[in-house]
């Protein structure tokens, strides 16, 4: 936490919540117990415990239902529409992709992948290769690095399996809420492998969004390249109203 001589008292009420969240004390989907309580709990006014929680709303950890409370955020195929992925395309809205996971192994850390995931260089990792498919056409290639220390037991059978997102995968069965992506966009050239998946031409200029996903804290969770076709869709980031249309719930 911040120096407490300098950080304002609500940021202080927030890091503690943030830390009951992190342990589950409060699992997706719960609610937190009232402002009255939260306020008895800290010995402080019910005005700072409010001002906490609207920054945990404001970045979306957790969810104000009027009547009913605050509860913990759950990922579902909404969430990540609207919050994680910005692929839409041209002239169009957003649509949920249909995936296909081409490959599901084991392997070890990089220097950089291990950099970014703060763990261990040749630490065991998984590395998945998705393919999703917009419009009915292949846009997308995902190429996922996941540290096996955070989901032990997953394998392909769990992760091919599940009934909702990736994220809601790694919350529900792993406790870890991805609240926010950082991203980094730039260009690149199609090699074979991702020419013949998206049925473009060898060396064919592509998008590619390289993905850090954070949970609590700011840890991270895992990595995600994105080559994207840009031929008919584009990179858009918009937190507004989108019609949804068809999906698969299992992005």
């Amino acid at each position: 936490m911040e120096n407490s001589e300098y950080t304002p008292l609500y940021r202080r009420i927030k890091h503690l919540l943030t830390n009951g969240l992190a342990h589950r004390e409060w699992a997706p989907g719960e609610p937190l117990p009232s402002e009255n309580k939260l306020a008895r709990r800290f010995e402080v006014s019910i005005g700072t415990v409010r001002k906490a929680i609207d920054e945990l709303v404001d970045e979306r950890v957790v969810v104000r239902e009027q009547g009913r409370g605050t509860f913990v955020a759950t990922h579902n195929s909404s969430r990540l529409l609207f919050h994680f992925f910005h692929i839409v395309e041209r002239g169009g809205s957003k649509e949920y992709p249909k995936i296909k996971t081409l490959s599901f192994r084991r392997g070890r850390a990089d220097m950089d992948e291990a950099q970014k995931l703060e763990i261990a260089e040749r630490a065991p990792v998984f590395r998945i290769r998705n393919l999703l498919s917009l419009c009915g056409r292949p846009t997308i290639v995902d190429d996922i690095v996941l540290p096996r220390s955070l989901v032990p037991d997953l394998n392909e059978k769990i992760f091919i399996g599940r009934d909702n997102t990736i994220y809601h995968l790694y919350q529900s069965r792993y406790g870890l809420n991805v609240l926010r992506t950082s991203e980094r966009l730039s260009a690149t050239c199609a090699d074979p492998d991702v020419a013949k998946l998206l049925g473009v031409k060898k060396e064919a200029s592509l998008l590619e969004i390289n993905r850090i996903a954070l949970t609590y804290h700011h840890a991270p969770v895992e990595l995600r390249r994105s080559v994207v076709n840009t031929e008919r869709h584009d990179y858009f980031s918009d937190l507004g109203k989108s019609p949804l249309r068809r999906h698969d719930p299992r992005f």
